[in-house]
């Protein structure tokens, strides 16, 4: 008796679900890294400044262990009951919903919305931010430092919907390799622009700023404040969670989908870690005390002004692809 045989993709796999994943280690990293480093990057050597020498790179590696730990717990739910041959939880909500119940579910995928809320409305200002940035670095070549170039940030705000309306129209999570790749090594440019310019201005000024301590606060209260404002800067620069689920569905198997993510997880957290701390510590190096918000829209570097305008451009293009990795988790 002939028996049928369904050909399939020689480097994929077709599950219970009867979808094909060719997912393979190195598109989860890059998944991953574009969910993790965003332009909050820039913002840490701010938040070294408020902890200090010491404290500073301390948390930063305590996170990284926390949200390594974590990741690799939640990879562990994608199958339930059993993590290698159950059956598939395709969403963070799903897995709720399986171990926890509706009730559960429901609470977790209402915090997820106000979380994915937060992401987009900080993606689109940074993003405006960064368009005004290529315009102020072009304005303060031309002008100096005391040239009036203040811009309007409305127009670059609607122009971010446009293109995300446009991006939107990719069909699924599984279609967004290309997109996630591309924003991995716009994030790789940024930070190592931002790296760089910073143990640049190190070597110029000649010394390491900065205390052990921090920046030295008028008040225990106003030191307090700015101490937790760093903690969640950086709290807020790490997890993945919310999507890490939906970034697992795309992986193919053998091996077992939660050995992919574990270790593509450690790569990618090792990646994030590595910069986080160049950033971190070479701005505030640089600066001391008088570390901006952000290394390169908060201008603590005008010149070279085309690299500068370079790297928020890559922001930019990040920004567009993070969103869009944020966005097919809620679709």
């Amino acid at each position: 008796m002939a028996v049928e045989v369904e050909h399939v993709h020689p480097h994929s796999t077709i599950d219970d679900d009867k979808i094909i994943r060719t997912g393979t280690l190195w598109t989860t990293v890059a998944h991953i890294i574009t969910a993790v480093i965003g332009a909050g990057v820039l913002s840490l050597a701010w938040s070294t400044a408020q902890l200090g020498w010491i404290a500073g790179p301390v948390v930063l590696f305590s996170f990284a262990f926390v949200t390594y730990v974590s990741s690799s717990l939640l990879s562990d739910c994608y199958r339930s009951p059993d993590p290698v041959t159950g059956t598939r939880n395709r969403s963070f909500t799903d897995a709720v919903r399986v171990i926890l119940g509706k009730k559960h579910a429901w609470i977790c995928g209402l915090l997820q919305y106000l979380s994915f809320y937060g992401t987009a409305v900080a993606y689109v200002i940074t993003t405006s931010t960064c368009m005004r940035a290529i315009l102020k670095a072009n304005c303060y070549h031309k002008e100096g430092r005391d040239g009036d170039c203040e811009y309007g940030g409305n127009l670059y705000m609607l122009l971010f919907g446009v293109v995300q309306i446009l991006m939107s129209q990719i069909p699924d999570f599984h279609s967004m390799v290309l997109v996630s790749v591309v924003a991995a090594i716009m994030s790789f440019c940024y930070a190592s622009i931002g790296f760089g310019l910073g143990f640049a201005q190190v070597i110029e000024n000649g010394k390491i700023a900065g205390s052990v301590t921090g920046y030295p606060a008028v008040s225990v209260a106003h030191k307090l404040w700015l101490t937790f404002q760093a903690l969640g800067d950086i709290a807020f620069a790490y997890p993945y969670a919310l999507i890490l689920l939906e970034i697992q569905d795309t992986v193919k198997s053998p091996p077992a989908e939660n050995k992919v993510t574990k270790r593509a997880s450690a790569i990618a957290i090792l990646v994030t870690t590595f910069f986080y701390l160049g950033c971190g510590c070479s701005g505030y190096a640089a600066f001391g005390n008088d570390t901006p918000g952000n290394l390169l829209t908060g201008f603590g570097f005008y010149e070279p002004y085309w690299l500068v305008a370079f790297a928020n451009a890559c922001i930019i293009v990040h920004l567009i692809g993070g969103y869009q990795v944020n966005l097919h988790y809620l679709t």
